[in-house]
């Protein structure tokens, strides 16, 4: 299962961090780019769709929070374990994958709260939403880079090795 060197874990690496930075809180961006350029029906779709979206975030972890962070801690250090100590590339490939995504999704859960508490409506929430798409593209970049020093050091290292 050499993960680092098939193209299809390139592609889905991408897909999964451009989808991400695209639906922020579960709304796609460019209805925050619609309802600051026209607003008025715009805007109320946004506020809309962002109070749907936060609601059940937090219905979600109001339910299942310690449960749900008990699972992704148990499943993010079983990923860890059979990648960095028995050297498992595929579950390598999926923990460069799945643990900065689960820090996108706390963040998510942080905002949605953020939002929830604060009741933030018009121009603050259009801000929000793109703050939270900023500092998930940055984890995105930064997640990228890291797979892919790793997977250009695994692939060079294996490739050495004549494996």
């Amino acid at each position: 299962m050499r993960s680092f060197s098939n193209l299809w874990y390139w592609i889905a690496l991408a897909v999964v961090w451009s989808t991400t930075s695209h639906w922020v809180l579960g709304v796609p961006y460019d209805m925050v780019l619609r309802a600051r350029r026209h607003g008025g029906q715009a805007q109320q779709d946004l506020e809309d769709m962002v109070r749907i979206t936060t609601n059940r975030l937090l219905y979600i972890l109001k339910m299942t929070g310690p449960v749900l962070l008990a699972f992704t801690s148990f499943l993010l250090a079983s990923l860890g374990i059979m990648a960095f100590y028995y050297n498992v590339e595929i579950a390598q490939a999926l923990f460069l994958l799945a643990f900065p995504m689960s820090i996108v999704g706390g963040l998510s859960f942080y905002t949605a709260a953020q939002i929830s508490h604060d009741m933030i409506r018009g121009e603050a929430l259009q801000k929000r939403l793109a703050s939270h798409r900023i500092v998930t593209q940055g984890i995105g970049m930064l997640s990228i880079f890291v797979t892919a020093m790793y997977g250009m050091y695994q692939n060079m290292s294996l490739g050495a090795l004549g494996q």
